[in-house]
């Protein structure tokens, strides 16, 4: 009952009624006092505490970091500053409190620019308290999106939807298929935030030691979790049927399709977590400290090291060497568009154009940095962590060709989803349209811009990487728009993410703002999860005929 109780204290902080939140500010104040109260202050040079002191003080530490969270993140001012309020009269009392680490949601975004949660407009504002009140938190992924709230609000509409109601699996089924999706990519932000979720629906900690320990039905679930993930093509109808035929741990129809878009969202997610630089939330682990800031904390060597230092030199050159860049882009989309008018190309031409940029795609190298092994904690929620996209391109294997003429979202895709798992088909198509469709029409400083030829280049060059094909469009022009640098983010993000550096990140359209980079970030990973859908779609089609 106790738990209970503390759950409804927290959750009561994301009531749009003023009185509910104060009551439970007052709950939570008293809960903490009693707990120090319970440890006393903490002296200069401790002798080993009792083993109850110590239990006693994890538990505040960690109530601690949630109001420090709290503090920064609640959209609620009168929550914020009561919790400052509650960690300062902790402080007073000889108690260590939390701070944060970092510099805000991002380590590539100034945190400045980043929407701050006590300076948005109406409309961001009621997103975050929707989100706040379903989840409990800000996170950081919600903040850097808050950049293009009506993106925003159709990602956490169908995010809430996968995770929270009614559908085929059960709650911590899908947590753990988030774990798996996650760890392919070793994206500890990810897996982190579903730890935890999984434990608090009533998940077996059992299964967090290890894939092998958790149920066989989830076991079978990775070889489908690992081609999706880095060789999507691969995928054929009997994958499909040995997860549906597995006698007592078979899947049923329903239950797979849920499982396929909770891999794909988790895969491209990741995408968007390590393309943005996105920081521990502040209550996890390394999202706070209880050390006091040492005296030259401004700066740290190690920060030089991994190329995250203040970069003003560094961006002084940049933007020298960017000078004139969106004026040449936009002069590129103009030629292109009289081309188009003047003449069309045959066939023919535009199928060894499409050739031509798919077998270039896989030449383009995704970093220069060497393998990224994985750290033991996230290896264990995933088979076989050596099988990769780069060991594909090395091989100097073959992508057959993938028609959206004959196969597509719109037609084929859009149904099978909504027939087998109601209404996600449709939360999917609106995120779609509105990553591809979002424009302010606006390219860094130019206003008025029609961005259309560039957005759609943009998508079909991610496509074209997974041998999907439009036969409508000419591949020619991708080479006209996109050039290496740009590439090469592209295809570090969408095909090997956890390689993404804050330089390649700065080293791309180096005149326009953080929000026209973020919007890349999210036509990277819608088009990177609708590829994978199409692939598992497809043969899901072809084991149903």
């Amino acid at each position: 009952m106790a738990v209970q109780d503390a759950a409804a204290r927290w959750d009561a902080l994301g009531s749009r009624d003023a009185s509910s939140r104060d009551a439970a500010m007052e709950n939570i104040h008293q809960e903490v006092m009693r707990r120090v109260e319970g440890i006393g202050p903490i002296p200069k040079a401790p002798s080993s505490p009792p083993a109850t002191a110590t239990g006693l003080a994890s538990d505040l530490n960690n109530i601690l970091a949630r109001v420090l969270m709290l503090s920064k993140r609640c959209p609620y001012s009168d929550v914020r500053e009561k919790c400052k309020r509650i960690l300062k009269s902790v402080q007073d009392l000889g108690v260590r409190i939390p701070r944060p680490l970092g510099n805000g949601p991002s380590r590539f975004i100034p945190e400045k620019e980043i929407l701050q949660v006590s300076k948005v407009d109406t409309r961001t504002q009621t997103i975050f308290e929707d989100a706040f009140a379903a989840l409990g938190r800000l996170d950081n992924i919600s903040l850097v999106m808050g950049f293009h709230p009506q993106y925003l609000e159709s990602f956490l509409r169908t995010q809430h939807y996968l995770l929270q109601m009614d559908g085929p699996l059960p709650l911590h089924y899908r947590h753990y298929i988030g774990i798996m999706a996650a760890a392919r990519h070793q994206c500890s932000y990810l897996v982190n935030l579903h730890v935890n979720d999984f434990l608090q629906v009533g998940g077996d900690p059992k299964w967090l030691n290890g894939l092998d320990g958790a149920p066989q039905k989830l076991q079978a679930l990775g070889e489908l979790n690992k081609i999706l993930a880095h060789r999507p093509w691969l995928l054929t109808k009997a994958h499909i049927e040995s997860l549906l035929k597995a006698e007592e741990h078979s899947w049923s129809l329903a239950e797979l399709i849920h499982a396929v878009v909770l891999l794909t969202h988790y895969h491209s997610l990741s995408s968007f977590t390590f393309g943005c630089g996105i920081t521990p939330d502040i209550h996890t682990e390394g999202g706070h400290t209880f050390r006091p800031p040492s005296l030259s904390s401004g700066y740290c060597v190690c920060d030089i090291a991994n190329g995250n230092g203040n970069g003003a030199l560094e961006e002084m050159l940049g933007n020298h060497q960017a000078s004139g860049e969106v004026e040449v882009l936009m002069e590129r989309m103009k030629q292109l568009q009289e081309c188009r008018d003047e003449e069309e190309a045959s066939q023919e031409e535009m199928t060894t154009r499409f050739e031509r940029e798919k077998t270039e795609s896989m030449l383009v190298s995704t970093s220069e940095d060497e393998e990224n092994v994985p750290s033991r904690d996230i290896s264990r929620h995933f088979e076989d962590p050596s099988y990769g996209y780069k060991d594909f391109s090395r091989r100097g294997e073959h992508v057959p060709t993938f028609r959206v003429q004959d196969y597509s979202w719109e037609d084929h895709g859009y149904s099978l989803v909504n027939r087998l798992y109601p209404d996600v088909g449709q939360l999917l198509d609106e995120k779609f349209q509105i990553a591809f469709n979002l424009t302010y029409n606006t390219m860094a400083m130019h206003q008025g811009v029609d961005t259309s030829m560039l957005r759609r280049a943009i998508w079909n060059y991610i496509h074209c990487m997974f041998g999907i094909r439009y036969d409508d469009y000419d591949y020619g022009e991708i080479n006209q728009l996109l050039d290496r640098s740009f590439k090469v983010y592209i295809k570090t993000m969408v095909c090997s993410p956890e390689k993404t550096t804050k330089r390649m990140y700065e080293s791309f359209w180096r005149q326009f703002q953080h929000s026209e980079k973020v919007h890349v970030n999210l036509l990277l990973m819608e088009a990177r999860m609708q590829a994978e859908l199409l692939y598992a779609l497809r043969a899901l089609t072809q084991y149903m005929t």
